[in-house]
């Protein structure tokens, strides 16, 4: 793998894993899931946006 891909990826499976949380948090009634599962979704958004931008570079 690249090294210009690991921050955007490494970025995607963090927001990954706090959406994972998040959703633990709602199922159990947990307080907190709310704002967990919002952290974890705009992590995943940052992290896809990332790595269009680095694509879009690479084909120029």
């Amino acid at each position: 793998m690249k090294k210009q891909y690991t921050i955007p990826l490494s970025l995607f499976l963090l927001g990954m894993a706090i959406t994972i949380i998040g959703a633990l948090f709602k199922i159990m009634h947990w307080p907190g899931a709310g704002i967990t599962l919002t952290i974890g979704m705009l992590t995943e958004a940052i992290a896809i946006i990332t790595l269009i931008v680095v694509l879009l570079k690479n084909t120029k």
